[in-house]
């Protein structure tokens, strides 16, 4: 896709697209602008980058649709000294978005391709407060943390299945998943407002791609 062209399908998405979906928060429409998100998928699929859809990435996982990663950006309230950690790297994209809103951001990716691309499209933007680990960030604490945000890019069945990193949120600090399975799912909000309590919110209806590694996880909770 021309440059011309990609800057007035990304003002086009932003105004058709997320703002519609009611994510108004400007510095997380700053972190989208900022952003060339064609430059974060496959070649081919360069033409639809900016589209009202989720884009296959291969091996079974997707980009997320443009409006929910809108939606989740603003529902976690980053600020500039936020430590993040994402699950579910995918093409880096989110990730970069991340970056933008805060200080940190450590993301877990399970497949090694994905880890090499992701790092390497992170670097060509000199993108610098990111790493990108390979492994499954679900089953065991993080080294870096514990974290002002956690975000999940693909969906988990049950809340329970979110035990482990719910220990991994600092007081005051938010936790962001889909829960739930199709056709029944939702984008929830787990605060800490204390060390041993939390405070859950539904958002928005929404389907996502379940989160790659929780077969592992089941079976370690098992």
């Amino acid at each position: 896709m021309a440059t011309a062209h990609a800057e007035q399908a990304k003002i086009n998405m932003i105004k058709q697209q997320i703002r519609t979906w009611e994510v108004l928060d400007q510095h997380v429409i700053a972190a989208i602008e900022a952003l060339p998100r064609d430059a974060f998928v496959p070649d081919y699929l360069h033409n639809l980058a900016y589209a009202d859809t989720e884009l296959p990435l291969g091996e079974g996982e997707s980009m997320l649709n443009p409006k929910v990663e809108g939606r989740l950006l603003q529902t976690m309230r980053l600020h500039p000294n936020d430590r993040v950690l994402e699950i579910g790297t995918g093409s880096g994209y989110f990730t970069a978005c991340l970056a933008q809103l805060s200080q940190r951001v450590i993301s877990y990716e399970l497949r090694a391709d994905f880890v090499a691309a992701a790092r390497e499209r992170l670097a060509r933007f000199g993108i610098a407060n990111v790493e990108v680990r390979e492994g499954n960030g679900l089953v065991a604490q993080i080294e870096g943390g514990p974290f002002d945000a956690i975000v999940l890019t693909g969906s988990v069945p049950r809340v329970q299945d979110l035990d482990v990193l719910k220990t991994q949120v600092n007081p005051g600090g938010r936790l962001v998943a889909v829960v739930g399975r199709p056709p029944v799912m939702e984008a929830m909000l787990f605060t800490r407002v204390r060390e041993d309590q939390f405070r859950s919110e539904s958002l928005f209806e929404t389907q996502i791609p379940p989160l790659q590694g929780l077969k592992t996880v089941s079976e370690f909770i098992f």
